[in-house]
């Protein structure tokens, strides 16, 4: 029988309301997975309830030892023609952004706005830049010049790729990109297969999911679906965890001397054969 330590799983971009789940008990249920910690986006409860929901999903993570890092949501109503319950603002966005339990300006779905230097977007990304903390993209089929000129403008990353050929060109525009497979979008197929020439660069996600689909798995069935593609061991746990942690500079253990022990324990049976 052999033991192995690994670093706990991270899924690097989900939506806690999706799961109908507060984010305490979402906690339950994902740790059973092998997952220590969430790149959370509220967006749903803020645009509802404004910043005021953003910190109920704050104060109630913190009633359980899990890692949940926030974001501050840049598109509360998500487009001007939307009539939602509340509006978060550029100022609104500084004043999240300079909270510690903010580490980053969510998922920037307008990106419209930002290609064409709409005022109010600018002032949202020019806030996070100031606070140090990474800009999240969103911008599906997004190609070429304009794609140049969203990621230019300082985001990041973007989940939202669902062809090959899209995502590559963002990778070798230097975004990086998040393979999803949740209970709605489903990409890892077509995606999967950039991870053995862009490892530095891919990051594992879920995005939405369902509180039936959560009881089943988590990031490890994108992690045991990745080996099984062939994809070399390393690669899948830095996408699992160490590119998370390395890009929103998360205070979460790598097994590194001094790090907390934010770790799964794997013992392997062996099964001899006369």
């Amino acid at each position: 029988m052999d033991t192995y330590i690994l670093p706990g799983f991270i899924d690097a971009h989900v939506h806690i309301e999706s799961s109908m789940l507060v984010p305490s008990e979402f906690a339950k249920i994902a740790v059973k997975h092998g997952t220590v910690g969430t790149i959370s986006d509220p967006h749903e409860i803020a645009n509802v309830l404004g910043i005021s929901g953003v910190e109920y999903m704050i104060n109630n993570a913190k009633e359980v030892p899990f890692h949940f890092y926030f974001g501050a949501p840049s598109c509360v109503p998500a487009t001007q023609f939307e009539t939602a319950g509340a509006v978060i603002d550029a100022d609104d966005i500084d004043q999240l952004l300079s909270r510690k339990e903010i580490v980053y300006l969510a998922e920037m779905m307008n990106f419209p706005g930002v290609i064409y230097k709409d005022e109010e977007v600018l002032k949202k990304l020019h806030y996070a830049k100031k606070h140090g903390k990474p800009i999240d993209g969103h911008a599906p089929g997004l190609k070429g010049e304009e794609m140049k000129m969203y990621f230019d403008a300082g985001i990041s990353t973007d989940h939202e790729c669902f062809a090959y050929t899209e995502a590559l060109e963002k990778l070798k525009h230097g975004v990086k990109i998040m393979i999803r497979e949740g209970s709605a979008a489903k990409n890892f197929d077509t995606l999967i297969p950039l991870l053995k020439d862009y490892p530095e660069q891919i990051m594992f996600c879920c995005d939405d999911k369902h509180p039936d689909n959560l009881i089943e798995s988590h990031i490890n069935d994108h992690v045991k679906r990745a080996l099984k593609a062939g994809h070399n061991l390393y690669d899948v746990l830095r996408a699992a965890s160490h590119n998370v942690i390395k890009h929103y500079n998360l205070p979460i253990g790598l097994l590194q001397a001094g790090d907390h022990a934010d770790l799964l324990k794997l013992i392997m049976l062996k099964i001899l054969l006369f």
